[in-house]
């Protein structure tokens, strides 16, 4: 591809920027989204939080020709996904938690942890860890996964030649 000579270092980023885009989008109440959008915003988001991060940062970096998963791409997913639970740990305390489907945004995690231990709003210690470890779970293997598959697919691994009559095709 034409756009496919970016560094290391600009690829994360990229990522990085991608996933905060999405992590601001699902603070968003999927009821604010009129018509069609009610189900395509919050699917639009979620893609930007845990499917083009690591494909768009993986894709787009600079390898030699024999490079399939050097060093650097093996490290690639865990950089990236703990880049994003930092953005996803100060966007959940200085904005708010992520909106469910049909959640609403009760604001930022840090007010809610020091409100009334019996209102709605009341977010203990403990379900907040949880949360952002069941985040940093599910960053880790998506953005791992993720990365080997677009680096693997990339190069001509998944490649293979089957006969077809008197000529051979390449899939």
């Amino acid at each position: 591809m034409l756009f496919n000579k970016v560094s290391y270092r600009r690829g994360v980023i990229e990522g990085v920027i991608i996933y905060t885009f999405g992590r601001l989008g699902a603070l968003i109440s999927p009821a604010f989204f009129p018509g069609w959008l009610f189900v395509a915003a919050p699917l639009l988001f979620l893609l930007c939080m845990y499917v083009l991060p690591p494909v768009w940062a993986a894709k787009r970096m600079i390898s030699t020709r024999r490079e399939r998963l050097s060093k650097r791409f093996w490290w690639l997913g865990p950089r990236l996904a703990v880049c994003c639970v930092v953005i996803d740990v100060v966007l959940s305390l200085c904005v708010g938690l992520a909106v469910g489907p049909f959640g609403i945004q009760l604001g930022p995690a840090l007010s809610r942890l020091q409100s009334s231990s019996t209102g709605i709003y009341h977010l203990s210690l403990s379900d907040y860890l949880g949360y952002e470890l069941k985040m940093a779970v599910t960053l880790f293997a998506f953005f791992m996964m993720a990365v080997i598959c677009t680096r693997l697919a990339g190069s001509k691994f998944l490649r293979f030649t089957m006969p077809a009559g008197g000529d051979r095709v390449t899939l």
